[in-house]
């Protein structure tokens, strides 16, 4: 008799904290998700370990931060040999381990992602919802045996239709996975990775034509943001700071949302399954995604070096019916490395010495305070110049949150800043030059750079005598 649960564990790619209803958005559609969190634990201060995507799968997906994997920059040529991924450690415990969609560990450009030692025994690969890769984009594929044709359908008023879309891919292939006998045989963890909300905003029509941009209420803007990321402009992020009407921030909102909906409906399909079988009762499911979206907050759209809330924090809900607590909202600040000793614990594995993430399940229990989990967590965004390649300034950005303020620096801009986020919970008041204020700033310099030091430097061979 199987004593492990199964685990589906589903990501989606750029979604911000603030996308769910159950949690607070009155404007979103997710009444998947809402069920959910009523089922289950909502962790609402989670947060991503570097605002794009390579560094921050690498980093939940080995237990340590970015720069502790050597891996911190989007289109990187290689993934390193050590330390093994946490599907390779599950597998290895016994684990029927599927991959759906994005992996992205290493570049997909010019080609798709090379394979590594990652412990999957069903892969089904699409980095993005174009057909770009002459051979092993397995979503291409599909669309074109369904008599599609991707980059003429990105371009059409009607977009990409649902019965076509990544999404619904995802879930064909989940079902596929889960449908197959050799489930039955041992636990299994099915890892979707869902490449919506990501940019660009392009839903089905039927799923746009359900938001109007006029009643929803934006981004979080004032004018005094032009005039801060003016003095930021010299760091990394993909596009150019603009009003929200430059922008045109409404709509991409409605669009973003859009593309939720269409997520929860697909969601849906799978955990219909999952009942249909009798299969929910010993399944974990852990909704959550790599890193946000600025969606306009600050003048700035899409993602880069900054490290505002819509940025770094991410929904992150576990549900296992009768063994972990219902109707739970965490407010205590985690990282998703904690997400990531969560699964390994749950899976029977022995967290190793090095992993920097911790397990989540004496909250889940409820053997701990839901409310309190870690005193500070941390972000980075390193992006060397390669002088083999044209792109990025060399930004070098670390952000350190504690549950009252948080700072951020740009070590090589000479540039920070720091915010009060019990009295600015949206950041718009930048206390980094306050006179008041620079006794709290140094006290934080100091914590951030211990941080940093202790949680990132690699201390290299294990020690074995004094000398």
């Amino acid at each position: 008799m199987q004593t492990q649960p199964n685990i589906l564990w589903y990501c989606t790619d750029q979604q911000r904290f603030d996308t769910i209803g159950a949690l607070g958005n009155p404007h979103v559609i997710t009444p998947s998700i809402d069920t959910l969190v009523r089922s289950g634990v909502a962790f609402t201060h989670a947060y991503c370990q570097s605002p794009i995507c390579t560094p921050s799968r690498s980093s939940f997906m080995t237990g340590m931060y970015p720069s502790r994997v050597h891996n911190t920059r989007n289109g990187n040529d290689t993934f390193p040999d050590y330390p093994p991924v946490i599907t390779k450690l599950i597998s290895e415990a016994g684990y029927d381990c599927g991959m759906i969609g994005k992996f992205h560990l290493q570049s997909s450009g010019r080609r798709t992602e090379p394979r590594i030692d990652d412990g999957f025994s069903y892969w089904k690969f699409s980095h993005a919802p174009r057909d770009d890769w002459e051979t092993g984009h397995d979503y291409a594929d599909w669309v074109r045996a369904q008599g599609g044709d991707l980059n003429a359908l990105r371009d059409h008023e009607d977009r990409v239709p649902t019965e076509l879309h990544q999404t619904t891919w995802a879930t064909e292939k989940a079902l596929e996975f889960l449908q197959a006998p050799e489930r039955s045989r041992q636990p299994w963890l099915l890892n979707l990775n869902i490449y919506d909300p990501h940019p660009p905003f392009i839903p089905p029509k039927s799923y746009a034509n359900q938001f109007d941009a006029k009643s929803l209420p934006g981004p979080h803007f004032k004018d005094s943001d032009l005039e801060q990321q003016k003095k930021l402009s010299v760091l990394d992020f993909q596009d150019e700071i603009r009003t929200p009407e430059e922008h045109d921030a409404f709509s991409a909102q409605a669009r973003y949302y859009a593309m939720i909906a269409q997520i929860d409906d697909q969601f849906q399909r799978i955990l219909d399954y999952l009942d249909a079988t009798g299969q929910r009762e010993n399944t974990v499911i852990v909704f959550t995604s790599d890193h946000g979206e600025a969606l306009g907050d600050h003048g700035l759209m899409y993602k880069g070096c900054r490290f505002y809330e819509g940025l770094v924090r991410v929904p992150l809900i576990f549900s296992w019916p009768n063994h972990f607590e219902p109707s739970v909202t965490s407010s205590g600040l985690v990282e998703l490395m904690d997400m990531s000793a969560t699964l390994l614990e749950l899976c029977g594995v022995e967290i190793p010495d090095y992993f920097q993430g911790r397990s989540l399940l004496p909250i889940l229990t409820g053997s701990a305070d839901p409310n309190h989990f870690r005193d500070f967590v941390r972000s980075e965004y390193f992006d060397a110049l390669d002088p083999h390649f044209t792109g990025g300034s060399g930004t070098f950005g670390t952000m350190y949150r504690t549950p009252t303020h948080k700072l951020s620096m740009y070590h090589d801009k000479e540039l920070g800043e720091l915010y009060d986020l019990q009295a600015d919970p949206w950041e718009h008041v930048d206390l980094w030059d306050c006179p008041n204020n620079q006794a709290l700033k140094n006290q934080m310099i100091r914590e951030a750079f211990d941080a940093h030091v202790t949680l990132t430097t690699d201390m290299g061979s294990r020690r074995i005598a004094p000398m």
